[in-house]
């Protein structure tokens, strides 16, 4: 059993290059080998957001706070409230953060592969023009 209280792991801004806006992420869980499950809290402020990015074995997001938006490459801006669960895709090119008007927080969980990445950053950023859709 590992035992992680909250104070042992306190929130970190994320690197500039990977977001536009405001953003705070609180590490949750890096399960030691043979498990393979990455997770994080994210607060995205009013209108910030992650460039494009891809996961190798897919991740699912958890919405715990305001309102967000998500998006695939080429697919239609969805809008996203607390509750809601959306999964992409191993490989899937996609971006999410807050809404225009509203800080959103969720919990993004992802499996890291046979090399240990579980992310793979694009240096894109999302212009505010196609955020809105």
């Amino acid at each position: 059993m590992q035992y992680s209280p909250k104070a042992d792991r306190p929130a970190k801004t994320p690197p500039e290059q990977w977001f536009t806006g405001d953003v705070s992420l609180t590490p949750l869980i890096a399960a030691p080998a043979p498990a393979r499950l990455n997770a994080v809290s994210v607060t995205f402020s009013p209108g910030a957001r992650t460039n494009w990015h891809t996961h190798p074995l897919g991740q699912t997001l958890y919405i715990t706070d305001g309102e967000g938006r998500a998006q695939k490459d080429g697919g239609p801006v969805i809008a996203l409230q607390p509750g809601d669960v959306i999964f992409f895709a191993p490989g899937e090119r996609h971006l999410h953060g807050a809404a225009p008007d509203s800080a959103m927080t969720h919990i993004a969980m992802q499996e890291a592969d046979e090399t240990g990445a579980h992310i793979h950053w694009e240096e894109t950023r999302v212009s505010d023009a196609e955020y809105a859709g």
